[in-house]
C-alpha cells in the first residue's frame, strides 16, 4: 500500500505542476473513491453441498481520478488498488502488507477536442452506453471494467454519434495475432442516441466483435449485434426497453441467429415505486444444429441483470446453451430522503431445452432485500440479504444434488469525494 500512495503523491505533484503553468481556462480536479465490502457467501455464485462452511470475506477498492481539462483537451489518469483483506504475498504473518500486484491502472486516456461538437478519446477508458446491457463498466466487480479503445464522438443539437474501435494483444509480438478465445480481439461499435424530450430518449447500437477460435489461430470470426434502446422517465412512470439481434458467426465459425429482449416498467405512488420486468435471452433447442441461437451478452453488465446471486454470469455454461428467461417484480420504498428499502423477486427458467439441459425449464426463485442509507452527499451505506429457492432442474445444471440453503449477505460503504479542484 505504501507503493500505491507514493505513486499517487508523485502523480499529484506532476499534475499540480502542469496546472500551474497553464492559463486560467484550464482545470485540474482530483477525486477519491473508496469502497470496502463485507460478504457472507453461502451458495453465492454457485451452490454448495449441505454441511459446507460458508465463506466470509472482506474486500476493498481505492481509486483516485486525476482530470486535467482545457478547451481542446481532457487528460484522465485513474490508478486503483483492489484487494481482499489479508491477501498478502510477502513474508508477513500479520496480513497488513497486502498484495502489491493489486495496484493497476483503471483509466488512462486523452480526449482531443478539435471543435466544440467533435472529440476523439484514445486510451484505457470506460464504455457505458444505455442500460449497460452490452457495453458496461461492471461496477459490482471491485476491479470494474475499462477498455483500451479509440472513440470518435460527434454531437449536434440533441443527437450524439459515437464510433469506437479496439484491437487487443496480450503482449508485443513480431508475428501472428493470437489472442485468448474467450476475450474479444477486435471490438468495434457504432452508437447513435437522440434526446427527444426531457422525458424520452432512444438510441441505436451496432457492435462487431471479432474473436479467435483458439489461442493458436489467427482467423477472426465476427459476431454482429444490432438493436435499439428506449427510455421514458416522468414523475409517475418509468419505462425502458431494449431489443438486440445477433447474426454473423460465433467463435467456431458457426452461423448465428439470436436475440435479446428486456422491458421494465415502474410506477411511483408517493413513497412506493412498484415495478415489473422481463428479460429474455434466446438459446439453443439443438446443440448439434447448424445455427447458433444462443445470445452472447459480450462485455455487458452481469450483476445488474439476471439476479444478484450471480448464478447466470456465463450463459453458455450456466444454462448449457439453453438461454434464460427472467420474469421479475420489485417494490421500492422511500423511507426518507436518505433511506430506501427495495425488495425484488426473480422467477428464472430456461428459454429452450436441448440434449444437455434438464427437461424442466423452471430454475427457481431468487429474492433480494436491499437497504441503502445516503448519510452524506459523498457517502452511502448499503446492505442486502438474498436467498434462492432451487429446483431439481437448477440443481442439475449446478451439479449439486443436495445443496445448502443458498443465501448471500453483504454490507458495503461507498465514499466518493472531490479532494482537489
Amino acid at each position: 500500500m505504501s507503493n500505491f500512495f507514493s505513486a499517487i503523491k508523485k502523480w499529484l505533484f506532476i499534475a499540480i505542476m502542469i496546472f500551474s503553468f497553464q492559463n486560467i481556462t484550464s482545470q485540474l480536479s482530483v477525486d477519491a473513491h473508496y469502497r470496502p465490502r463485507f460478504e457472507v457467501r453461502n451458495g453465492y455464485r454457485e451452490l454448495i453441498p449441505d454441511g459446507s462452511t460458508p465463506s466470509v470475506i472482506a474486500s476493498q477498492r481505492m481509486r483516485l481520478s486525476f482530470v486535467y481539462e482545457t478547451e481542446k483537451l481532457i487528460l484522465k489518469f485513474s490508478p486503483q488498488d483492489v484487494r481482499v483483506w489479508g491477501d498478502e504475498n510477502l513474508s508477513s504473518s500479520t496480513g497488513v502488507y497486502g498484495n502489491d500486484a493489486s495496484l493497476d491502472l483503471f483509466e488512462g486516456y486523452v480526449e482531443l477536442k478539435p471543435t466544440e461538437n467533435l472529440s476523439l478519446s484514445v486510451g484505457r477508458q470506460t464504455l457505458v452506453y444505455d442500460n449497460q446491457r452490452l457495453l458496461a463498466e461492471r461496477n459490482w466487480n471491485q476491479n470494474g471494467l475499462a477498455y483500451d479503445a479509440l472513440v470518435l464522438k460527434w454531437k449536434v443539437n440533441q443527437w450524439n454519434l459515437h464510433a469506437g474501435t479496439s484491437w487487443n494483444s496480450l503482449r508485443e509480438t513480431t508475428s501472428d495475432n493470437l489472442y485468448l478465445p474467450y476475450r474479444i480481439k477486435s471490438l468495434n461499435f457504432l452508437w447513435l442516441g437522440h434526446q427527444f424530450s426531457d422525458k424520452l430518449d432512444a438510441s441505436f447500437l451496432h457492435i462487431a466483435s471479432g474473436i479467435t477460435k483458439t489461442d493458436s489461430t489467427n482467423t477472426l470470426n465476427f459476431r454482429q449485434t444490432s438493436g435499439a434502446y428506449i427510455n421514458y422517465n416522468s414523475n409517475a412512470l418509468k419505462a425502458k426497453s431494449n431489443a438486440y439481434f445477433q447474426y454473423g458467426n460465433n467463435r467456431e465459425g458457426q452461423k448465428v441467429s439470436a436475440f435479446l429482449f428486456d422491458a421494465d416498467v415502474a410506477f411511483k405512488t408517493g413513497r412506493l415505486s412498484p415495478g415489473l420486468g422481463i428479460s429474455y435471452l434466446s438459446g439453443n433447442d439443438n446443440v448439434n444444429g447448424s445455427t447458433d441461437h444462443l445470445f452472447d451478452v459480450l462485455y455487458g453488465a452481469r450483476h445488474r441483470f439476471f439476479g444478484h446471486m450471480d448464478y447466470f454470469r456465463n450463459i453458455p455454461s450456466h444454462t448449457n446453451g439453453g438461454g434464460l428467461t427472467d420474469i421479475y417484480g420489485y417494490l421500492n420504498l422511500k423511507i426518507s430522503p436518505e433511506m430506501t428499502l427495495k425488495n425484488t423477486g426473480h422467477f428464472f427458467s430456461l428459454a429452450q431445452t436441448n440434449q444437455i439441459t434438464p427437461t424442466d425449464k423452471y430454475l427457481g426463485y431468487e429474492n433480494e432485500l436491499e437497504f441503502q442509507y445516503m448519510f452524506n452527499e459523498w457517502g452511502a451505506f448499503k446492505t442486502a440479504w438474498l436467498f434462492y429457492l432451487t429446483t431439481d432442474a437448477f440443481e442439475q445444471l449446478q451439479g449439486v444434488s443436495n445443496p445448502a440453503f443458498p443465501q448471500f449477505l453483504y454490507v458495503s460503504l461507498t465514499v466518493n469525494t472531490a479532494i482537489f479542484e
